[in-house]
């Protein structure tokens, strides 16, 4: 025990000195050293912590604490740092004279720089009268273009004693002498001045006399020697100069460089009008035609204006009429009066009196009196809105020229055309009064006149109300989609107004389309609950969905009127049987619409697929052998199983390729039975087309041949090549020419090949000898890899280890800047109570000393 003490207390007082990294302490304190002690000891081995100081390392970290992050601490909120950018200042490689010069070129540098660009009085050059002040240093005299190069700087003998002669004192002697004769009354300053004004503006006037003659001398030298000129110079002959020479042709440079000479420049163009000038001056000639309508419909102003003269500027030099016949005469006077010779008597009496009235009228016209109260600008500034007008009226409504009187049919014409303003209606029926019973030109007029009249921008309340015509005009729609027949030319035509009013209020016009369909939506809903199915909705219905997909953009992953469009077609598509010809045209119309809905975002409907499956099942004779499966609402055997089925080999014969008439979805008139026959193959063709646009548009998909298989089975097995006519024959091959080409992307499944299992043996198991000191099992690299991670790891605790003390240091040091804030507050306090108290009682002991007196 006595040896292995002492063995520690040598250890002790060595190992001071490595702790420290300095010179070891001489007699350290025993109870700040910690001896690691070791369960067993090994020879030759070399231990490095057996002894440590922890008082030591404490102070030692609390010292670079304080030095580091004490001083961070207290400079956190302050930026004034100073830092030597003095070049080469700590560069020991660089001597004086080379730190010297490099400073010195920095320094120009920085000073040739410019530093901003928008700093203009920067290395300015200063000018006076356009040339720089270095120049007129040189004593250079600048010269002035309104002075005399006689008299240049030296001021006259009257003006210095005016101005520079003590004020208002008199002229000297020899100049008053020659003003006033030796006599005169004295003048005042102000009198002297003017006069010397009037004096230096009469030589004014007089040197630019002087330089007028010369300049004219110069012109008329200049004339004169051109004259001469002319008579000095020789031509000489064409024989004696060129001598037969051609003259040389420009090559194709020269050409183009002449050609580019004489180019036209463009011109600049006048600015582009904003939409709200636009639509204001389109109000604007709106109103003008409805007023010139209105007058011309009561023939109030044609009138007056027939008989109001026509104004005539002061410059016209009636030169604007065109003489189609030569109708000049003789004159002659006889006995003192004029004589005209008459007309041949070819024409008659009336043409003649009209022709004289119409003379009469014009130069009536032409002839205004001064106290006329016609307008003063000239009517040929309102030509082109004339002529704009003009496109605007119809035929039967044209405006009668000024001489002429308005007749009953021009009144009757007038009011038979269409007004040019319309106020917006405030209902649909007020829109049907105003539409029905016009043509379907006349129909779109009367809404683009109504959009231009009552443009937003025009009003506050045009906005709200334009946004409800989108709505009537949906109803309205609607109503002639549910005529018998529908008139299906004015649903397309006014679409465009639609499409202007959905890009204009957008959210209004998607609420509008929502609520339609929402509307059907339920009712659907509410029929299926009670029966178990539902009939296809009617045609404007199915006019309402394909009129979404064009206002609207389709190929939106998700949007509010596509998206419950879509699902509403697909409801229909599998809700819906079909019971009559009439629903299978309804339904090939839904796979149409849908079909445009998906062509951009190239998505997949399986009730599409389903659907035409079932429209081809419909028309197959052998349902025997079925090598698909049918999907609700179809059914393989039943009542409608066989509704597109024709046996009839004389239909077959006659039936010609031929579109589906859309009318046909509202109301199905009666059939024979061989209409109703073609009806069917009709239905079957369009059915085929819809199947060939679906393999276009699903072919690239990696299911498409499972997808597309009982479309395949249909159109092969069960589809008779003698119970079609030849063109549908025809189609059906080349539906299945395209499947057939369509690639694969995918390869069957097929399970994977494993190795075979070998059979148990009595092999020995061979075991590797341990080594000790290192892990079994691992490689070099492996190890390696283990020693970065057990370093790494503890640099991590170490670290961790070390951010703990550095907050609490840092939470020692806000504790103790507290303490030390409310000490001082507590002693300030303190303080003010006791100066409080000592005036309270200062105050007491002063009042005691008069209450006693």
């Amino acid at each position: 025990m006595g040896k292995a003490r002492s063995a520690a207390r040598g250890k002790a007082s060595a190992a001071p000195a490595g702790a420290w990294g300095g010179r070891a302490r001489p007699n350290p304190n025993p109870f700040e050293v910690k001896v690691n002690r070791q369960k067993f000891q090994v020879l030759g081995r070399k231990t490095r912590h057996d002894v440590g100081l922890p008082g030591v390392s404490r102070a030692r970290a609390l010292q670079k604490r304080t030095q580091t992050l004490l001083k961070e601490y207290k400079e956190r909120d302050k930026s004034s740092v100073f830092r030597d950018k003095r070049f080469g200042e700590y560069n020991s490689s660089i001597s004086p004279e080379e730190k010297m010069m490099k400073r010195f070129a920095l320094e120009q540098q920085r000073q040739h720089e410019k530093k901003s660009i928008y700093n203009l009085n920067e290395d300015e050059e200063l000018t006076h009268y356009g040339q720089s002040l270095a120049d007129i240093e040189k004593h250079n005299d600048i010269v002035d273009s309104d002075s005399d190069t006689e008299d240049q700087g030296v001021l006259s003998a009257e003006l210095t004693a005016t101005h520079f002669g003590g004020g208002g004192g008199s002229l000297p002697r020899k100049d008053a002498q020659q003003l006033g004769g030796g006599e005169e009354p004295h003048k005042t300053r102000r009198e002297l001045i003017e006069e010397l004004i009037a004096r230096s503006k009469q030589e004014k006037r007089e040197r630019q006399a002087q330089r007028e003659d010369a300049l004219e001398l110069t012109e008329k030298l200049d004339q004169d020697w051109k004259e001469i000129q002319t008579l000095l110079a020789r031509k000489t002959p064409r024989s004696e100069s060129g001598g037969g020479k051609e003259k040389p042709k420009p090559d194709a440079y020269d050409m183009m460089v002449r050609e580019l000479g004489f180019e036209m420049k463009a011109q600049p163009s006048n600015r582009m009008k904003t939409e709200e000038e636009l639509a204001r001056e389109e109000q604007e000639r709106l109103r003008r035609l409805e007023a010139e309508r209105l007058r011309r419909m009561l023939g109030r102003d044609e009138d007056a204006h027939s008989k109001r003269p026509k104004h005539l500027s002061a410059d016209d030099l009636n030169d604007g009429f065109v003489l189609d016949t030569d109708d000049r005469r003789l004159l002659s006077y006889k006995d003192g009066k004029m004589n005209v010779e008459e007309e041949p008597s070819g024409d008659a009496s009336g043409g003649e009196n009209g022709e004289e009235e119409e003379e009469e009228g014009e130069a009536w016209s032409e002839g205004v009196p001064e106290d006329s109260d016609s307008p003063d600008g000239p009517v040929d500034l309102e030509s082109d809105a004339e002529s704009e007008d003009a496109r605007e009226r119809p035929q039967g409504g044209q405006h009668p020229s000024p001489g002429e009187r308005l007749t009953t049919g021009d009144r009757a014409a007038a009011r038979a055309e269409l007004p040019y303003t319309f106020a917006v209606p405030e209902s649909c029926e007020e829109l049907k009064s105003l539409l029905s019973g016009k043509s379907m030109e006349d129909q779109l007029l009367v809404v683009e006149r109504i959009q231009k009249c009552n443009h937003p921008s025009l009003a506050v309340g045009n906005k709200a109300k334009l946004e409800k015509l989108f709505g009537f005009l949906l109803e309205y729609i609607g109503d002639l989609a549910a005529g018998d027949p529908p008139d299906l030319g004015v649903i397309d035509k006014l679409v465009m107004p639609l499409y202007s009013l959905c890009q204009m209020f957008p959210e209004s016009a998607s609420d509008a389309v929502k609520f339609v369909l929402r509307d059907a939506m339920h009712e659907m809903e509410g029929t299926v609950e009670t029966t178990g199915q539902a009939a296809f909705p009617g045609l404007d219905m199915l006019i309402y969905l394909k009129i979404a997909g064009m206002l609207f953009p389709t190929s939106d992953f998700w949007h509010p009127v596509i998206t419950p469009a879509l699902l509403c077609l697909s409801q229909l598509l599998t809700k819906c049987p079909v019971q009559s010809l009439q629903d299978v045209v309804k339904g090939l119309f839904v796979c149409c619409v849908f079909l445009d809905y998906v062509s951009l975002s190239q998505r997949f409907i399986p009730e599409l697929i389903n659907f035409l499956a079932g429209i081809l099942h419909m028309a197959t004779p052998n349902k025997q052998s079925q090598g698909y499966t049918l999907v609700h609402p179809f059914r393989a055997l039943g009542k409608n199983s066989e509704l597109l089925l024709v046996s009839d080999e004389e239909d077959l014969a006659t039936w010609q390729r031929r579109s589906l008439p859309l009318q046909w979805a509202g109301s199905l008139k009666t059939q024979t039975e061989t209409e109703a026959n073609h009806t069917r193959l009709s239905c079957l063709a369009v059915c085929l087309a819809l199947v060939r646009r679906c393999v276009l548009a699903y072919g690239p998909l990696p299911s498409f041949h499972d997808i597309a298989w009982p479309l395949r089975a249909l159109l092969t097995e069960h589809l008779a090549t003698h119970c079609c006519p030849p063109a549908l024959q025809e189609l059906s091959r080349s539906v299945l020419m395209e499947m057939e080409n369509q690639p694969r992307h995918y390869r069957p499944l097929v399970c994977e090949k494993s190795k075979p299992v070998p059979l148990k043996l009595f092999t020995p198991r061979l075991v590797k000898v341990l080594e000790f000191g290192r892990k079994q099992g691992s490689t070099k690299e492996e190890q390696e890899r283990r020693r970065l991670i057990h370093k790494h790891k503890r640099e991590f605790t170490g670290a961790v280890r070390e951010i703990r003390k550095d907050n609490q240091f840092l939470a020692r040091m806000r504790l103790s800047e507290i303490m030390e804030r409310d000490a001082e507050r507590k002693r300030k306090v303190k303080q003010l109570f006791n100066s409080l108290a000592t005036q309270e009682g200062e105050w007491k002991a002063l009042k005691r000393k008069k209450f006693k007196k």
